[in-house]
């Protein structure tokens, strides 16, 4: 992710902001369906794999295995709940670093039998307490971006939601990256931007502008692969044609990753991200 090339100040232009901001309100809304959702709608046999084999079981990832469209893989989703005291339980879908590490021994055990990954993603960011620190959240996000770098089956990550900084993109660095039409994708909320660059945490429309976080600008940046449309409304407006979306593109991009040589699709993941946020001038 980058911000916008103009300068972040007040006079950021009035007709971005609107845009950034419903969509960002529409990515957050508790109405949206949560990755579980997905993963029940469009997987069958969902088996579902605890502990991290180290510390704990996190109850804010989710992983497993399930079958989609009759062929074994390895599903993987952070958990945000619904009610309170789930959402209390689950760290409002933040994962700490038994999460992570959950979900790479998942993807670990996935590569050793050949199952395709897919995972699915909607929240702010990693857990930030003081007791994920002490336990490794940093190492763990970065062990998961190395090892999926190089994750020897097909991956593909689906953005249904908001997709927030390295605790998003350590489910995310897959051979095919996609977005809802409404979600976001971000290295920071636009409220910690607008904190950071004016101290001030009201311009947080202004930043969500800045941050072209939007499916259609990370698209055009190249830091996902596919966006897909929502029916009218988002998807909480009509569950079934959403699922139907989805399922489609999820459906045409595995086809594609299993024609694919793996060495070829290896050399693919490697240089899309390696060639994120390069820039060149000429004179």
């Amino acid at each position: 992710m980058v911000m916008a090339d103009f300068e972040l100040t007040k006079a950021a232009p009035a007709a971005l902001v609107p845009e950034a901001w419903i969509r960002t309100e529409m990515a957050r809304d508790p109405s949206r369906p949560y990755p579980m959702d997905y993963i029940e709608a469009l997987f069958t046999d969902f088996s579902e794999i605890h502990g991290d084999r180290a510390f704990a079981d996190d109850a804010a990832m989710a992983c497993g295995m399930a079958c989609f469209h009759d062929e074994p893989v390895m599903v993987i989703g952070n958990l945000k709940g619904r009610t309170l005291k789930e959402r209390v339980a689950r760290k409002f879908g933040s994962p700490e670093p038994e999460g992570y590490r959950k979900a790479l021994r998942c993807m670990k055990l996935a590569e050793k039998f050949g199952r395709p990954v897919f995972t699915f993603l909607d929240l702010a960011g990693a857990f930030p307490g003081i007791g994920a620190e002490e336990r490794g959240q940093g190492e763990a996000i970065a062990r998961n971006l190395i090892e999926m770098a190089q994750l020897r089956v097909p991956t593909i990550a689906t953005i249904t939601g908001e997709g927030g900084s390295g605790g998003a993109l350590a489910l995310a660095v897959a051979d095919r990256v996609l977005m809802l039409e409404n979600a976001i994708y971000s290295v920071i909320s636009p409220e910690g931007c607008a904190s950071i660059m004016w101290k001030d945490a009201t311009r947080k429309q202004q930043a969500a502008a800045a941050l072209r976080y939007t499916a259609k600008d990370t698209f055009a940046l190249g830091c996902v692969d596919a966006v897909i449309d929502e029916p009218e409304g988002g998807t909480q407006a009509d569950l079934p044609r959403a699922f139907e979306l989805v399922d489609a593109q999820l459906t045409k991009h595995f086809g594609e990753l299993k024609a694919m040589p793996l060495d070829e699709m290896l050399a693919r993941r490697y240089d899309k991200f390696r060639n994120m946020a390069q820039f060149y001038q000429s004179a």
